[in-house]
């Protein structure tokens, strides 16, 4: 029989979890998605395209004493790099300097990934461990996206536990500001070729 702490989605489903979703009838499905292998620990290809395709993400820390706290962080899509099968990393922008973040990687590493992509409506969990390296020429050449305009402070190495995807159930559909720049331009083209067109029958003779 099988232990606890040996299923990768051990990491959300706390003994205390796993209760609860069996008084509320949810266990029998977890369990089978556990007994099926449970979630990924490592970063497939499928992911690796998501990841690329972010601009930005919600990055979940806690204190030592475990009080929560969630950061947003941006940049160009690609700013999330892929190092090697269950390691990322991305350069941590200057902002508030308030450090909460970081001052929680000092003490408890254990960190989360939201991500989202609000025009497909689909999101993704990534658990696991953050640690803060210093930036240096190396780490700034690895890791800052090119010709993108902030200064960076830091990189972030994030090493993946687990992950999983969530269903659509209750995601807003919503564009970013470029696509809905370029969909418009698009539309206002096609609207003035065809006032064009109509001018052009308008102005021919008509039948003799």
């Amino acid at each position: 029989m099988r232990s606890m702490d040996e299923f990768s989605s051990d990491v959300a489903f706390t003994p205390a979890v796993k209760r609860i979703q069996e008084e509320r009838g949810s266990r029998r499905g977890f369990r089978e998605m556990e007994d099926d292998g449970g979630w990924r620990t490592t970063i497939t290809p499928g992911l690796a395209d998501y990841l690329a395709a972010r601009d930005s993400f919600y990055l979940g820390s806690a204190s030592r004493d475990g009080q929560p706290y969630i950061q947003h962080r941006g940049g160009p899509p690609g700013f999330i790099r892929v190092l090697k099968p269950s390691l990322l990393g991305f350069i941590d922008f200057a902002g508030n300097r308030q450090y909460i973040s970081t001052g929680n990687f000092s003490e408890n590493p254990r960190a989360i990934l939201f991500l989202m992509d609000y025009a497909n409506r689909r999101r993704v969990k990534i658990w696991g461990r953050a640690r803060v390296i210093a930036l240096n020429d190396r780490v700034r050449e690895r890791f800052m996206p090119p010709d993108y305009r902030a200064r960076p402070e830091q990189a972030i190495l994030f090493r993946v536990k687990a992950w999983d995807t969530n269903c659509q159930q209750h995601i807003p559909r919503k564009y970013d500001a470029k696509t809905v720049d370029t969909t418009v331009q698009a539309l206002r083209e096609r609207i003035e070729a065809l006032e064009a067109e109509n001018r052009e029958l308008r102005e021919r003779p008509g039948p003799a």
